[in-house]
């Protein structure tokens, strides 16, 4: 027991020390309204885009979020283009010359078609961000890394297959992905959506670092905590729900388990707001419906939620919140 009451205090001080919401006094809503103005403004001069949209503002982060806002609320991703230079950089992974014949061409394309349509992937949205930050004076970085969801990274590692950005604020660097805050493609029409999502905005490096893993360790920001790849790829999924309701699994820390039928397993849950416990629920596989948990609760910041499963075999378990996917895992029920 007390290895345990031990473990739950590691786990609530660590987070309690996590990154401040250094900016929670800051009301953005005339860079959000600035943003807006100018929704209908092209990119074909950034000193002008820039100007316009950070001018009035006193505060860098005021101006970061004006341009932040922009971009993600004005730049369609380009799912297609996605998918076909995935395609291409698995043909080439092992032949260097072909792969960087393939980059060069793809970004002058990329490029091309970002300032026409405004339309890209997140290399566009990522070099979008940092021009306009640098035209403020404001330092921002492109990081290239790996983006975790349920079709990529799940269990190893594939190519490296995502960018976002670094900002410093105030002297602090701090972590954003405008690609993942515009919105999503909707397969069915070959649409592109737009669906703002501010959990992305100045995230948390232990959240962030759950989706995001960059190819230079230092830009996790996380001062103590050391990711390896092999946590990061067999860790519990998370989804854009997630990182909008702040809510994160804690516990089990793997996405695979393995539990024996009627064992009690109890999940941990790290929140932040102040969110409606009536609205958590849990999906064992889609062909069943969704339940309410029959045992949860709250201490501190971390939520409680225990399971048993009756029946052996194999489940997906998806967790949500207002009928929204937060955290994915699969069990093993064996007799």
């Amino acid at each position: 027991m007390k290895r345990i009451h031990f473990f739950l205090f590691m786990l609530i001080s660590s987070y309690s020390n996590a990154q401040k919401e250094d900016f929670k006094h800051i009301n953005f809503t005339k860079a959000d309204s600035i943003a807006h103005i100018y929704k209908n403004e092209n990119i074909n001069s950034l000193p002008i885009l820039s100007h316009l949209l950070t001018s009035t503002l006193n505060k860098d982060v005021e101006k970061f979020r004006a341009i932040y806002i922009w971009v993600s609320k004005n730049i369609k991703g380009d799912y297609a283009a996605v998918s076909k230079n995935t395609r291409k950089r698995k043909r080439f992974k092992n032949d260097s010359s072909k792969l960087t014949q393939w980059n060069n061409s793809f970004n002058k394309v990329l490029f091309k078609k970002l300032l026409k349509n405004k339309k890209t992937v997140c290399t566009g949205y990522a070099y979008l961000i940092r021009e306009l930050c640098t035209l403020a004076n404001i330092e921002s970085k492109i990081i290239d890394g790996y983006g975790r969801s349920a079709t990529t990274n799940i269990g190893k590692l594939s190519i490296p297959n995502h960018s976002w950005n670094a900002v410093k604020l105030n002297d602090k660097w701090y972590l954003v992905d405008a690609t993942w805050s515009a919105g999503y493609s909707d397969l069915s029409t070959n649409t592109f959506i737009f669906d703002y999502n501010d959990g992305y905005f100045l995230t948390e490096p232990q959240l962030f670092i759950k989706t995001h893993f960059p190819l230079d360790k230092k830009w996790s920001l996380l001062q103590s905590e050391v990711i390896s790849t092999e946590k990061f790829v067999q860790a519990p999924l998370i989804y854009g729900a997630t990182f909008k309701h702040q809510i994160t699994p804690v516990f089990p820390k793997k996405m695979r388990n393995k539990v024996s039928k009627h064992k009690e397993i109890t999940f941990y849950l790290r929140i932040k707001e102040n969110i409606d416990l009536t609205k958590i629920e849990i999906q064992i596989d889609k062909r069943i419906p969704k339940i309410k948990p029959t045992s949860i609760f709250r201490k501190k910041n971390l939520l409680f939620i225990k399971h048993q499963f009756k029946i052996k075999g194999f489940y997906d378990v998806h967790f949500l919140y207002k009928n929204k996917v937060i955290t994915s895992y699969t069990f093993n029920v064996n007799s």
